[in-house]
């Protein structure tokens, strides 16, 4: 009887049910913990209607430069009632608010986080979480200052999904692994940002200036406004809205918790030329110390969401909501290509020799060398549910989280090094000790 082959097929995927970092169960009145949203458009509703899964977690008050956000903002924590404002310190002056969520431009990251660490809120800033690498350093600084919680809002590092690939990866199961392939593509109007404009968008009813802060001043433009992630002035394109969150994963997975040595990105604006100033394709080459990591974001087609592992044992990866492990069969095998050139004679000796050296083991003894994995999360599963609940959890036990600020800050740094590649035409490198990004 032959050896047992090795298994290589796909199992049906196993669920993997809810986190159990999450919060659960009744929470004393007393300890109920009290925030704010700032900024509260697209992403800060869909963190507001997170909190709505958490016992013991409380809305106080929301604020948005533009009016109409505030109904949105009532209608996602499902409390008509809720004090809603467009000044964010007024806010941060009342004693009953513990957190405040920063769902804000990225351009406003930095100054709203150091005033909230200043008044001793605990902070959940929403990714990138920098807009330059200066803002980072000051961010990390105002927070450990302050002795603040903080937690950067890409919340994979929380996923059940994620959780369960770093545990394969940590078991040592694909090897070593020196080559991450990631992509996250999209191909609709919405994906890329071609947001609609409210029909009651006006300067009566959004804070233009403030909007702008410290960007260059210019008339009001609501495209600019709800469309910001496409201008340089505001936020960070393609590597601050996508890359962020494959960066923040392979780190999370990886164990990595620092900032890339070296970037070189390439691509252009093919389809979108609307005004925007970032491209609608880019890809990006990071150097890290022991692998190196090939990023992509494609306006153009819908591939998805993609994180391959290519290691010496396996490979390992996650496609949108599904998690696979495939094992590569590393048993030793006699060379069946080049000794074609050989003579009979010596190829006849050489298999002699090979399968001394290399016995088939006897066929009751035999085992499967590995198996295939695949894992799924439930189908009503939201990460983001869970990503809150690690940063509620961690305002009452006063634990740091997986993504805080010092995480949260090597990411941001990936997304700088990949703009800084793709609009200086090289090589984008690392200078730790000057804490900049440079030229090759």
């Amino acid at each position: 009887m032959a050896a047992a082959s090795f298994v290589k097929t796909l199992l049906q995927p196993q669920v993997l049910f809810a986190s159990p970092r999450g919060l659960s169960g009744d929470v004393p009145a007393s300890d109920t913990i009290r925030f704010a949203s700032i900024g509260t458009g697209v992403r800060g509703c869909e963190l507001l209607e997170a909190t709505t899964h958490l016992p013991g977690v409380e809305c106080a008050a929301v604020c948005d430069l533009y009016d109409s956000r505030h109904t949105a903002a009532r209608e996602a924590v499902k409390n008509p009632g809720v004090t809603a404002t467009r000044e964010y310190r007024s806010i941060l002056d009342r004693k009953d608010v513990d957190a405040v969520i920063i769902a804000v431009t990225d351009h406003q990251h930095r100054h709203i986080f150091e005033d909230a660490c200043a008044a001793g809120k605990d902070v959940y800033c929403e990714k990138p979480m920098s807009h330059t690498v200066e803002d980072g350093f000051a961010m990390i600084e105002a927070a450990q200052k302050n002795n603040r919680i903080v937690q950067i809002g890409s919340q994979r590092v929380s996923s059940v999904l994620y959780l369960k690939a770093k545990e394969i990866y940590d078991s040592g199961k694909l090897g070593e692994v020196f080559s991450i392939n990631a992509y996250w593509d999209r191909n609709s109007p919405s994906g890329a940002w071609v947001y609609p404009i409210p029909p009651d968008a006006s300067e009566k009813t959004i804070d233009w200036n403030t909007f702008l802060g410290g960007a260059p001043k210019r008339a009001f433009d609501p495209v600019r406004f709800f469309r910001w992630r496409c201008y340089e002035d505001y936020g960070e394109g393609l590597a601050g809205d996508l890359f962020v969150h494959l960066i923040s994963g392979i780190h999370f997975i990886t164990g990595t918790n620092l900032v890339a040595q070296r970037a070189q990105s390439s691509g252009g604006l093919y389809h979108f030329k609307d005004g925007r100033e970032f491209p609608d394709l880019i890809e990006t080459l990071y150097d890290y110390p022991n692998f190196k990591v090939t990023l992509r974001c494609n306006l153009n087609n819908d591939g998805g969401e993609f994180i391959g592992f290519y290691g010496t044992k396996g490979t390992m990866v996650i496609k949108d909501s599904s998690l696979s492990y495939i094992p590569q069969d590393t048993r030793p095998q006699p060379e069946g290509y080049s000794i074609h050139g050989w003579p009979k004679e010596l190829r006849e000796k050489y298999l002699e020799q090979w399968h001394k050296e290399y016995p088939e083991p006897a066929a009751l003894t035999s085992t499967v060398d590995a198996e295939s994995e695949s894992y799924a999360p439930p189908p009503d599963y939201n990460d983001t549910v869970d990503h809150q609940a690690n940063f509620f959890n961690a305002i009452r036990n006063r634990k740091p989280v997986t993504e805080n600020e010092v995480f949260g800050n090597h990411a941001a740094i990936g997304c700088h090094l990949s703009n800084f590649s793709y609009f200086n035409r090289s090589a984008a490198v690392w200078d730790g000790v000057a804490r900049k990004i440079v030229k090759s």
